[in-house]
């Protein structure tokens, strides 16, 4: 299978702009591009297909370059609803720093990272508007969706700039790199197109782009966010354990789509896991294989393997198997206290909330249904202290098979 059939197979192309751009992709050695805005110090799953899009080009033998927006990160790319606000220049840098390491690690060092604001900053503003705004015509951006959308509520003219901006990025590393494809989500189409419309009226020639649809979970929310919150590509912001969760809790009807967005397994490996797991689902092996290559990709086997062996002790019940350091990360959504004495079990119980009652604590206790890092509690006059913790800083507190509390020593 040729590379853009592979990528149409894997649902990868949404828009595409010129006419031989399958020809160039498939027989040629051309640099392309992708960018994103600094707007936090780690990438998230969401950026994560897009990266996989430009890492199976750059593995087909074309030049990758990551454009990190440190001048268009000043200004903001236009929301569907209301402006960004604006960001420090400090806490833009330092964001810069984190998702460079990052791409530079995905990549394999193979990809070329500029930054914007180096052709940018000391750009002269009537200069800009002489050699780019003069050649866009301002009923072409209004045109564009994400303005058109915007006009009824307000765009500040700073981000009614802001595909000026990044139709010049492409025009420079055209010029400068021979950069000629654009490769970017589907919300950046206007840009792309604003891009090589620019190079077409400045030099004569043809450009490139393609969009990559947007990924959606089986409820039609964004791919990447847990409880609203983005699960970040950066290991210390979001645990392996953490992804494992979510990637191993995706719907049954989503599988297919993500084995094929978000690994780098053959088109045949993917359709014989796909059999497999339709013919015993209740195994996840489709979860578990995306699992296990996401997290393979971004953290290397040895986080996987923690990740696994975290939720094996967790469902077993064998708590004490956790590296401290990350209890803290692995229990942050559960109900926690705090136990400032040793106390009896029926009263931490109770005094901590995880049971209603002392008839109800004493009721819990006597049916085996309570545990303390993983050891049955069944003696009602046992008293709990520092010395039954993990490492005299936790307690983890199963209530039944599957209700986890975590009580925090704080003497």
């Amino acid at each position: 299978m040729k590379l853009f059939d592979e990528l149409k197979w894997r649902g990868l192309v949404k828009d595409i702009a010129g006419s031989d751009i399958e020809d160039k992709l498939n027989n040629e050695q051309i640099t392309f591009y992708w960018g994103t805005d600094p707007t936090a110090d780690s990438l998230h799953l969401g950026h994560y297909s897009s990266l996989l899009t430009a890492k199976r080009l750059a593995n087909a033998g074309h030049h990758p370059i990551l454009l990190v927006g440190g001048a268009t990160g000043l200004i903001g790319d236009p929301r569907p609803t209301a402006e960004r606000e604006i960001m420090a220049k400090d806490t833009l840098n330092k964001n810069l720093e984190g998702i460079k390491k990052q791409v530079d690690r995905i990549f394999d060092g193979r990809a070329t990272i500029v930054n914007n604001y180096d052709w940018m900053k000391d750009y002269n503003y009537l200069d800009f508007l002489r050699d780019v705004g003069k050649y866009i015509n301002v009923n072409y951006m209004l045109a564009k969706d994400i303005i058109n959308r915007r006009l009824e509520t307000g765009i500040t003219y700073a981000e009614f700039s802001y595909t000026l901006i990044q139709g010049y990025d492409f025009l420079h590393l055209y010029e400068k790199y021979n950069c000629v494809m654009q490769a970017e989500g589907s919300d950046q189409w206007g840009n792309i197109t604003t891009g090589i419309d620019l190079i077409r009226k400045k030099t004569g020639k043809e450009a490139y782009g393609f969009t990559m649809p947007l990924v959606l979970d089986a409820q039609g929310n964004k791919f990447g966010k847990s409880e609203g919150n983005a699960l970040w590509l950066d290991i210390n912001k979001t645990s392996s354990y953490e992804l494992y969760q979510y990637l191993i809790n995706t719907d049954d009807s989503m599988c297919e789509s993500y084995l094929k967005i978000f690994t780098f397994l053959s088109p045949e490996e993917i359709m014989e896991v796909v059999k497999k797991h339709n013919e015993e689902p209740h195994l996840r092996l489709a979860q578990k294989t995306l699992a296990k290559e996401i997290i393979t990709d971004l953290h290397g086997k040895e986080e996987y393997d923690k990740a696994v062996k975290i939720s094996e002790a967790l469902f077993s019940g064998n708590v004490k198997d956790i590296d401290t350091n990350l209890i803290g990360k692995v229990f942050k959504d559960v109900p926690n206290s705090d136990m400032k004495s040793d106390k009896n079990i029926v009263d931490l119980l109770v005094d901590t909330n995880i049971c209603s009652s002392k008839r109800e604590a004493r009721e819990f206790i006597t049916t085996g249904a309570i545990s303390i890092n993983g050891d049955r509690i069944t003696d009602l006059d046992a008293i709990i202290t520092k010395d039954n913790s993990i490492d005299n800083k936790y307690i983890i507190v199963r209530r039944g098979k599957k209700k986890y509390y975590l009580v925090n020593i704080k003497y």
